[in-house]
């Protein structure tokens, strides 16, 4: 049985209830995820041949401390990086490290800024200077992914709603979902109930309400769904070594539908494609 709950009163762990919002909660993620998508902005211009995945995670500290943010991620479960940096076929949980970046790659760059407590999270993929038009549709289809399951947001509806547009979508494409990973929910705690499936059906999951606040993050891959985390605990990468693709917005459940807290300020949501 699913219990929802005014956030106000609710204890500051996942107790597995589905959190309320008010307005007050809605204006802390504001402010939180604009940092987050402003950061994604500013690496825009930084992701390119030759840069290491370090010296874009040095940006990102930097640029949280600069602004009074802590990096969600940082020592977060043993976690020692600021963002995951996921290339080609590591699908998410990627770990920077001092490995250049080569032309024709993509990357997944996920950044979670911690603003007064509340944690702004967001992941745009990039692609490493000219990349193939196989490379270029897995990231086209990946965000119409997201945006079809932002779409399917509204109270009422159920939580499948946002699985089966983006399942329906990705495997008219000939790609396929991760089933391994999903959203979840956010707020006052990084990782909170719900879990937000990517895949899925109308009629199945949980009753959407105004006030809940979660992710919607789709990884689609060119191959087969299957995944392995490899020795390090984090770094999770496509069984058949196929391309992976990710974006992820925060969202937050409105009287009609939802508001996008990360968009890009600078109309940036899908770096180096057409349109």
């Amino acid at each position: 049985m699913v219990t929802y709950l005014e956030a106000d009163s609710a204890p500051i762990k996942n107790t597995g209830q589905i959190r309320l919002y008010g307005e007050d909660g809605f204006e802390g993620m504001r402010k939180a995820c604009k940092l987050t998508a402003t950061v994604l902005d500013e690496l825009v211009d930084v992701v390119k041949p030759g840069v290491t995945t370090n010296e874009i995670d040095k940006l990102v500290f930097e640029f949280g401390m600069d602004h009074g943010a802590i990096p969600a991620t940082l020592n977060y479960r043993g976690y020692t990086k600021s963002s995951c940096t996921s290339i080609n076929h590591v699908v998410c949980h990627g770990i920077p490290n001092d490995k250049r970046l080569r032309e024709g790659e993509v990357v997944n760059i996920d950044v979670t800024y911690v603003i007064d407590g509340w944690h702004g999270d967001s992941s745009r993929m990039y692609p490493v200077g000219e990349i193939k038009r196989a490379a270029e549709r897995l990231l086209e289809v990946t965000h119409e992914c997201l945006m079809l399951g932002i779409d399917a947001v509204k109270p009422g509806a159920r939580m499948g709603a946002i699985g089966e547009a983006i399942q329906k979508h990705a495997e008219g494409e000939r790609c396929s979902v991760v089933r391994d990973f999903c959203g979840h929910g956010v707020g006052r705690l990084f990782h909170d109930a719900p879990n937000v499936l990517h895949y899925g059906r109308v009629d199945e999951g949980i009753e959407m309400r105004k006030g809940m606040i979660f992710t919607i993050e789709p990884m689609i891959n060119l191959g087969r769904p299957h995944v392995k985390v490899l020795s390090d605990g984090w770094t999770a990468v496509t069984r058949d070594r196929s391309l992976s693709a990710q974006y992820e917005h925060t969202v937050g459940v409105t009287d009609d539908g939802c508001e996008i807290f990360t968009l890009s300020p600078k109309g940036l949501d899908r770096p180096g494609l057409p349109g």
